[in-house]
């Protein structure tokens, strides 16, 4: 089988692996690993060996004396295991743990401190564009970049069950919810949502539910790793700027996938909301694996003059503006304008979907696709017009 080369590195230290179902954890460790004690959780005759005595785990390691690395699959199911773990990290000389999991839930409820920060946390993401060598932007717009999705002789079949795969395996089984039906309106109203700052209580009348509810289906999205939120930037701002967050999917595919088309939907909307949203995943990708401590933000005034994302930390200030559109005129500048004229230290970039190399007034203008495609871990942002 062949293996799509990743940027993640495995540390050399023990290590959570958090991920969403089909980006590729447990066949890429596999991989890389290919001499650890490799327990699936999802073995349903070990899991239910170790559920009833969490100790047999060490006796699995007694009988691998030559396996200086233990990988455990979906460890959210197991949290007991965490305890003793825990026991074996603190002992002389122990192995490296790999612990996947595709929900945080349970740990962060049943012990994730258990570990005493002996253990980092990681996140495999869908792939950046530089990881495939057939990139296509109008394929990643359309199906997205999971693994799962990229590897399906149907990629459009395989996105339509994704949903219904976290819904019986995660939503039902763990009963994060009793109101399943009230969840699957409420993932329709977070397709709509995508890319815009989050209003709970809009999401709450759309979906037909209390507020309560909503915000903790807003919860239930997080602990899943379906979705994420990128905050306001806000760092000595000069004017008054908003302080809510914006939501996004964590992957187009998957937001295309859920968000409902009818009439009265203009494609082009859609599209530049997919547009933004494979941005958004790159970006928070790239500071994920670069360790460089980078966040991702986005700056909205109270005027209403807004940013897409803005990348704060070591590497400096970057500040990016999406658009779905082939030209661009001046007018598409005056909001990165703004942002460095309060940030005159900032590197502002457009990005579209024509395919020329423009500098106007020191702002890049730069086609998407190339932009994506020199995003790399541990490199600069803009390494690509360095």
């Amino acid at each position: 089988m062949d293996i799509t080369r990743r940027f993640f590195r495995i540390p050399a230290q023990s290590s959570f692996l958090f991920g969403p179902r089909g980006t590729g954890k447990s066949t890429w460790l596999r991989h890389e690993l290919p001499g650890a004690l490799y327990l699936d959780l999802l073995d349903p005759a070990l899991h239910r060996r170790l559920i009833a005595r969490p100790e047999r785990l060490r006796h699995l390691l007694a009988g691998s004396p030559e396996a200086d690395t233990v990988v455990i699959d979906e460890v959210q199911r197991a949290p007991e295991l965490l305890t003793v773990v825990h026991a074996i990290l603190e002992e002389p000389s122990p192995p490296r743990f790999v612990l996947t999991g595709s929900s945080a839930r349970k740990l962060r409820r049943g012990g994730l401190d258990l570990l005493g920060g002996r253990a980092l946390l990681r996140t495999l993401h869908p792939f950046m564009a530089a990881e495939l060598p057939g990139f296509s932007l109008d394929a990643a717009l359309r199906s997205g970049l999971l693994p799962l999705v990229v590897s399906a002789p149907d990629p459009a079949a395989t996105l339509a069950a994704y949903a219904s795969l976290y819904l019986e395996q995660e939503v039902r089984a763990e009963g994060m919810t009793r109101n399943v039906g009230a969840f699957v309106r409420f993932l329709e109203a977070a397709s709509f949502s995508h890319g815009a700052m989050l209003n709970v209580s809009a999401m709450a009348r759309e979906c037909e539910v209390e507020r309560h509810a909503a915000a903790r289906y807003v919860e239930i999205l997080e602990d899943l790793l379906l979705a994420f939120q990128v905050p306001a930037f806000r760092k000595r701002a000069k004017r008054a700027t908003v302080a809510r967050r914006k939501l996004y999917l964590f992957d187009a595919g998957v937001f295309r996938s859920l968000r409902p088309k009818g009439p009265l939907d203009r494609p082009g909307e859609i599209d530049g909301q997919a547009l933004e949203g494979l941005v958004a995943q790159h970006l928070r990708a790239w500071a994920a694996y670069s360790s460089q401590g980078a966040k991702l933000y986005f700056w909205r005034t109270r005027a209403g003059t807004e940013v897409d994302f803005v990348v704060y930390g070591a590497d400096g200030i970057h500040a990016f503006e999406v658009k779905n559109r082939i030209k661009i005129d001046s007018r598409d500048l005056r909001p990165l304008r703004a942002f460095q004229d309060d940030y005159p230290e900032a590197t502002a970039t457009l990005l579209y979907r024509g395919r020329e190399r423009l500098r106007i007034d020191g702002i890049w203008c730069l086609p998407v696709d190339e932009f994506l495609l020199g995003l790399v871990p541990g490199h600069a942002l803009l390494g690509l017009v360095a």
